[in-house]
């Protein structure tokens, strides 16, 4: 049977500022997550482009 989504919460990404949904995984930490994804979340401390180290 499937589920509605059409109702379900909605986060701000602190990285890419985009938008994300509540994921059933995430249910009993919701009010910790702060990143929409395992990238977002390696790259919290700056932007990839700024991670290449240089000369």
């Amino acid at each position: 049977m499937a589920k509605k989504h059409s109702k379900l919460p909605e986060k701000i990404c602190v990285v890419c500022g985009r938008p994300f949904t509540w994921r059933e995984k995430w249910e009993k930490v919701w009010g910790e997550v702060k990143y929409c994804s395992d990238r977002c979340r390696s790259n919290r401390g700056g932007k990839a482009a700024d991670k290449g180290g240089g000369s």
